[in-house]
C-alpha cells in the first residue's frame, strides 16, 4: 500500500492486459494531476478549486462531445466513447478532491465513508466498466474494497496526513476512546490508543474480507489482480497489529518478502 491511493492504480501491472493500458493510463493521470490539483504545491484552496473546477468544465465538454482542449482531456474522451464508461465515478472524484481542499476532519464514521465513496470507489467502478463486468453484486462488493483500501491507507498513514494537518480517524471514534487530537501530534500510543485502532483495524478488515469473493469471481487477470491487491490490504493491518498500532515509528510497507507471501496466499485464497 502507498501513501496515495492513487499510486495503486495498476498502471503497469503484469496482470494489466496490454489492451487495456492506454485506457488506464489516462483515467490514472486524470485522477493523478487532479489529487495533485487538490493535495500538492502551495496554492491557495481558492486557486485549488478553480483548477479543479476547470476539469469539472472540461468533463462537461466530454458530455456534450465537444472537441477537449488538451491531451489530458482528449485522451480521457477517446477511453470513454470507446468504452462507453459513465461520467459518474470521474465527477465523484472530482467532488472528493475539492472536499480534500476544504474538510480536515471527520465526526462520524458514516461521512467518512462518503468520501470513500467519492475518493476511492469511482476506481474500482471504472476498472469493473473496463472489463465488462461492472454487474450489480460486482459493483457493490468493489465498493466495499475500495472503501476498506482507503481506509487502510488512513490507519497507515495517521501520522502523514496529520502532517497536513488532516485527520481521517473520526472524531467520534476518538472520544469514545478517549483519545485527544494531542496524541497524533506527540505519537502517543498508550492503551487507548491501541484500543481505538483495534477497532479501526477490524472494520476495515471486515469490510475487505466481506466483500473479497469479487476476486474469486472475476476472470482471467483482472482477478488475480484483485486477489493480489486484497491480500496486500489484509497484509498491512497484520504489520499495523504487529507494530501495536504505533504507525509514527513504524509505517508499514510492503516488502519484497511480502509480495511473495501475498502470492502464496492469493492463490490459496478460497
Amino acid at each position: 500500500m502507498s501513501t496515495n491511493h492513487y499510486e495503486n492504480f495498476p498502471v503497469a501491472s503484469i496482470l494489466l492486459p496490454a489492451r487495456l493500458r492506454p485506457a488506464v493510463q489516462a483515467i490514472y493521470a486524470f485522477a493523478r494531476s487532479a489529487d495533485d490539483i487538490a493535495d500538492e504545491g502551495d496554492a491557495s484552496p481558492e486557486q485549488r478549486l478553480r483548477e479543479l473546477n476547470a476539469y469539472e468544465a472540461a468533463l462537461d465538454r466530454i458530455e456534450q462531445q465537444l472537441t477537449a482542449e488538451n491531451p489530458l482531456f482528449q485522451a480521457l474522451h477517446e477511453v470513454i466513447v470507446a468504452y462507453r464508461l459513465p461520467l459518474a465515478p470521474f465527477r465523484d472524484l472530482l467532488s472528493a478532491f475539492k472536499q480534500d481542499v476544504i474538510t480536515t476532519r471527520y465526526e462520524q464514521f458514516a461521512d467518512l465513508l462518503d468520501y470513500c465513496r467519492r475518493s476511492a470507489n469511482p476506481v474500482g467502478n471504472l476498472m469493473l466498466h473496463l472489463y465488462g463486468a461492472a454487474s450489480e453484486q460486482n459493483l457493490h462488493d468493489s465498493d466495499a474494497i475500495c472503501s476498506a483500501l482507503q481506509l487502510i491507507n488512513f490507519w497507515q498513514d495517521v501520522a502523514i496526513d496529520w502532517e497536513k494537518a488532516r485527520i481521517y480517524l473520526p472524531l467520534e471514534d476518538l472520544q469514545r476512546f478517549g483519545v485527544s487530537q494531542a496524541q497524533l501530534a506527540s505519537g502517543d500510543c498508550d492503551h487507548a490508543w491501541r484500543r481505538l485502532m483495534a477497532f479501526e483495524v477490524q472494520r476495515a478488515r471486515a469490510m475487505m474480507t466481506g466483500a473479497q469473493g469479487l476476486a474469486l469471481r472475476l476472470p482471467g487477470r483482472i482477478g488475480w489482480e484483485l486477489r493480489l491487491v486484497v491480500q496486500g490490504g489484509l497484509r498491512i493491518l497484520e504489520m499495523l497489529e504487529a507494530a501495536e498500532y504505533d504507525m509514527f515509528r513504524r509505517r508499514p510497507k510492503l516488502r519484497k518478502a511480502d509480495w511473495l507471501l501475498l502470492a502464496w496466499r492469493a492463490l490459496h485464497m478460497t
